[in-house]
């Protein structure tokens, strides 16, 4: 008994009994989250279709709401800007049937004098200046253009 009882203390048997008692233990940790699992994984899938379900019924008309706003919202801004653009003509046309803006822009846009009066024309030096080449026009006559085009034509002819 003894030899029974020593081998019962010692550090062999002790660890032997520790990990059989942590293996139990693990054991049955396992065997409920399985159980735990078995039982959640219909819930959670029973959840997850009707979340997909809600989630593509109202994805459509939700689109379709959004889409409505930012319709309505540029149709009130382009009828805003429509009302200003009434606005400027009204006033414009006010300005036109006062007989001295009348004469005023004809005078500035068409050139006219009155009679005895005499109307100069002013023209910018700085356009003046301008080579052919910064104009990006031809740097000989219009006519020498013509001929040197009509005589290239008939030297490709021969």
């Amino acid at each position: 008994m003894a030899v029974k009882d020593r081998d019962r203390f010692s550090t062999a048997t002790r660890l032997r009994l520790l990990g059989e008692q942590t293996a139990a233990r693990v054991y049955r940790s396992q065997s409920r989250r399985q159980a735990r699992r078995s039982r959640l994984t219909g819930r959670a899938a029973l959840l997850a279709l009707v979340v997909c379900s809600l989630v593509v019924a109202l994805a459509y008309p939700m689109r379709q709401y959004v889409s409505q706003r930012e319709d309505i919202a540029d149709l009130k801004r382009r009828k805003q800007q429509a009302q200003e653009r009434v606005e400027q003509l009204r006033d414009l046309k006010a300005r036109w049937q006062d007989d001295a803006y009348a004469e005023q822009q004809i005078r500035q846009r068409l050139h006219y004098v009155k009679p005895g009066e005499t109307g100069y024309t002013m023209i910018d030096p700085g356009e003046a200046r301008q080579s052919r080449a910064e104009q990006k026009t031809a740097p000989r006559p219009w006519y020498i253009n013509l001929w040197h085009a009509v005589d290239t034509s008939d030297a490709a002819r021969h």
